[in-house]
């Protein structure tokens, strides 16, 4: 048994039932033995993956699956409070979810970089030709793309292909439950890259800028 899963599905219920001091207190007790990063990634996030495909499969309601989402993205932007972290030199990046409304993936990468020294821009949430258009805007050399569910997966491609009709030369960056699912689907998307969790983000993009990919 995963050390995590009772954790976890505590912590689900505890989110569902929309009960804030419980969801701290199950936090703070891990804040103990657990850094930030590894309470984001081995506890809120496979929480809110599993709210999300149990609301995929209908069990659950879009209202549960927002509140659970609100709550986290305050519970990461309070582990994740970065003060006098030096800024380091590198190429136009930018952060986005494509067109999923569940944003703490994003949250919790976008924090990951902070933390490094990186400072992508933050596009929020955006459709597929918005982003597209944000990207050649703004000249973005270095694109991390966060997704929770699966057809959001699947319109990388289209991103991909519409750059590359653009003749643009940036790297994307992939990460969400789907490409942990499917090892292969980032590749199939077209991506230059993926992330299994959220501190990869850093090799990531350091790889990037020696030149490794």
């Amino acid at each position: 048994m995963d050390i995590f899963e009772g954790i976890i599905l505590n912590f689900t219920d505890a989110l569902l039932s929309i009960d804030r001091v419980f969801v701290e207190d199950i936090i703070r007790e891990q804040k103990k033995e657990l850094s930030p990063i590894q309470i984001a990634e081995n506890i809120i996030s496979p929480s809110l993956e599993k709210i999300g495909s149990d609301w995929e499969s209908g069990k659950l309601s879009l209202s549960q699956v927002y509140m659970s989402g609100k709550i986290c993205e305050e519970l990461v932007n309070s582990l994740f409070l970065l003060e006098g972290i030096t800024s380091k030199i590198h190429p136009k990046a930018a952060i986005v979810t494509l067109e999923d409304y569940h944003l703490l993936g994003k949250r919790i990468v976008l924090s990951m970089l902070r933390a490094g020294g990186y400072t992508p821009i933050d596009f929020g949430q955006m459709s597929v030709d918005n982003l597209v258009r944000k990207v050649q805007k703004e000249e973005i050399q270095i694109l991390f793309i966060s997704v929770l569910m699966l057809p959001s997966a699947l319109k990388v491609e289209k991103v991909k292909s519409q750059l590359e009709q653009l003749n643009h030369k940036g790297k994307i960056i992939v990460g969400g439950a789907p490409f942990r699912f499917d090892l292969e689907l980032w590749k199939n998307v077209g991506a230059d890259a993926m992330g299994k969790t959220a501190s990869d983000a850093i090799c990531i993009m350091e790889d990037i800028i020696g030149g490794g990919k």
